[in-house]
């Protein structure tokens, strides 16, 4: 590539933990090179905020307000110095460097935005990933998911709604979560957490009423997680109260709750799907690039799709080719440090020509938290402590440290403190869990 001197036309597709990282810090530093040249970024999702997804599950089950830990697009594109399109990407040209986005509708039908095309010079896309449901019949009907702000905070009003049914009709909930990943174990904890604090704000009734079963599939909670974790996870949660069932295969979800693999019937009136992850399946239909079995799209050690140059790919929706590795997981982790990884890189690659390296991941481990119950760490392959596990308070603080990271990368160092600060206040003066 040679040395550009006119405006550069950045998009990037997804506002989530890379794609969100990505646009900040490239449009906060986006200063002109020798020959003038600046580049423009332009960020393009679906929905109007952001949230962190590892807080998804908070979300959902209400111990966090979805107003209070929202990034709102429109503003932040403002105070970043980007560009920012609402839409829904589906479809691309890559002969006229364009991607497609859907139009825009309010809840009523009415059309808001139409749909349109915006050029690219270089494309980078950070979809993210969704729950799979495999195949099983049943759970795109009868299920709800939490892959997004929107679906967390559909999940959190209808959550609020069961739980007065319980109140005013003397009815009892089953709550049934399928996958006992990170997602579905933090989410039963959380829903624990609603229900006490509920019964703290005068809805005593509830006590005995609430019943909520985790099903995994494999031998063991957390399986990315050391033995001893899952082990003292899946302890901690029978403590408080909910029902773990691993081994245990899911055929089917129905109006009243789940089928499993022996034949038996699991009554749940609230079904939860957070098992599997796959990428959505308009990546299967981008103008030829080459995709991976979970629809992820497959790029080069430079993160670079197989087969543009001009295309980029990163987290949870690409899948790096690399013979005799196994694949990256699809986590926080790996997206912000792709992301970190063509910060540092993009621009000398766009304006000076320089090749991007390859992407190397260092698994610094993954920390569970079961809110108000306690957490648990593993600190990955790298560093002094690298095998080490932790739990209690030092893991909770490793959760909490992980969040302001993400904070302080999109919003400076300065606003990151004083949203943590506002944070801080606002858990002293609110009230734990979402009443509205």
């Amino acid at each position: 590539m040679q040395n550009l001197k006119h405006d550069h036309q950045l998009v990037i597709v997804g506002g989530g933990v890379a794609g969100l990282e990505l646009a900040s810090a490239l449009a906060r530093d986006n200063r002109p090179t020798k020959g003038g040249a600046r580049l423009h970024v332009t960020l393009v999702d679906r929905d109007s905020a952001h949230v962190w997804k590892p807080m998804l599950h908070t979300i959902a089950a209400g111990t966090r307000d979805v107003h209070q830990q929202q990034t709102v697009y429109a503003a932040h594109a403002r105070d970043a110095g980007f560009t920012y399109q609402p839409g829904e990407l589906y479809g691309l040209d890559r002969e006229k460097t364009e991607i497609l986005v859907a139009p825009l509708h309010a809840r009523d039908g009415r059309l808001i935005v139409p749909a349109r095309r915006i050029g690219y010079d270089t494309l980078v896309l950070a979809v993210g990933s969704q729950a799979n449901d495999f195949g099983t019949p049943g759970v795109l009907d009868h299920c709800m998911m939490i892959d997004s702000r929107t679906q967390a905070d559909a999940f959190n009003q209808e959550i609020r709604a069961r739980l007065l049914q319980c109140l005013s009709q003397s009815q009892t909930l089953n709550v049934a979560i399928v996958g006992g990943g990170a997602t579905g174990v933090e989410l039963a904890a959380e829903l624990v957490q609603l229900t006490t604090s509920a019964i703290a704000y005068g809805a005593t009734d509830l006590s005995g009423r609430i019943n909520i079963t985790l099903i995994e599939s494999g031998p063991r909670l957390l399986a990315a997680f050391p033995d001893d974790i899952s082990a003292a996870t899946q302890a901690r949660l029978e403590a408080l109260g909910i029902t773990v069932l691993t081994s245990t295969r899911v055929t089917a979800a129905t109006a009243q709750g789940f089928v499993l693999g022996d034949g038996s019937t699991l009554d749940a009136s609230l079904k939860v799907w957070a098992a599997g992850v796959k990428a959505s399946r308009t990546l299967t239909e981008l103008d030829g690039l080459e995709v991976a079995r979970g629809n992820q799209l497959q790029v080069r050690s430079s993160l670079a799709t197989t087969l543009d140059p001009h295309i980029f790919a990163m987290g949870d929706c690409s899948q790096i080719v690399s013979e005799g590795k196994p694949p990256l997981p699809p986590t926080a982790q790996v997206a912000h440090q792709q992301a970190q990884h063509l910060i540092r890189h993009l621009p000398g690659h766009l304006f000076k020509g320089k090749p991007i390296p390859d992407f190397v991941y260092q698994d610094l481990g993954a920390i569970v938290s079961l809110g108000d119950y306690g957490a648990f760490a593993s600190l990955g392959k790298f560093g002094l402590f690298k095998g080490t596990t932790i739990r209690g308070r030092l893991a909770q603080l490793g959760h909490v440290m992980l969040y302001r990271s993400h904070q302080a990368r999109i919003h400076g160092f300065w606003r990151g403190g004083l949203l943590w600060l506002i944070d801080m206040l606002n858990a002293r003066l609110r009230a734990p869990i979402r009443l509205d």
